[in-house]
């Protein structure tokens, strides 16, 4: 059965979007999902589902809507995309994981979306697929950084990416 990883955006960020993470697991195994595990407090879950990528994503923006009254956009990846991601991570062999955001987007970003960045501290931004890396060399937290593609998506630190990576390959293999 496939595990995913779903990461919601806005959730639990600056103060809108508060939902627990029990809340989180509970609409998971309300859905019929497996294994539901919750990590850190941002909005990130690995479960199993025997259902399509598009029909768990769409089942799950709908219970959460009913929950939230509005509906997070859920962005999935599998442990092999997550795995995936993570490897990549290693052109930035200087960053600090937790100076290194990847922003996970609903679909490739176009093509000139490097033209509109602006980035005032030499922060290093990279696309691959359906992410953007950012090395935020000054942290996160004090960058000007401005790139209109990272609007769609939400974003986690290296650290975040492996835990659920590890996760997923956990579950896929039984271990959980």
């Amino acid at each position: 059965m496939p595990v995913y990883a779903a990461l919601l955006r806005a959730v639990n960020v600056g103060g809108t979007g508060k939902l627990a993470m029990a809340d989180l697991k509970a609409v998971c195994d309300g859905l019929g999902f497996t294994g539901a595990k919750t990590y850190i407090q941002s909005g990130n879950v690995v479960f199993r589902s025997e259902l399509s990528e598009a029909t768990v994503q769409a089942k799950l923006e709908q219970a959460l809507a009913a929950k939230l009254g509005r509906a997070p956009e859920v962005l999935l990846r599998s442990r092999r995309q997550l795995e995936d991601v993570a490897a990549k991570a290693e052109r930035f062999p200087d960053a600090k994981p937790n100076f290194l955001l990847i922003t996970f987007l609903p679909e490739p970003p176009p093509a000139d979306a490097l033209d509109r960045l602006v980035a005032p501290d030499e922060e290093e931004v990279r696309i691959d697929g359906r992410e953007i890396y950012i090395h935020y060399v000054n942290g996160s937290g004090r960058s000007r950084l401005k790139l209109p593609a990272l609007k769609p998506g939400t974003a986690r630190n290296l650290n975040t990416v492996r835990k659920l990576a590890e996760m997923a390959a956990a579950m896929e293999a039984g271990l959980d």
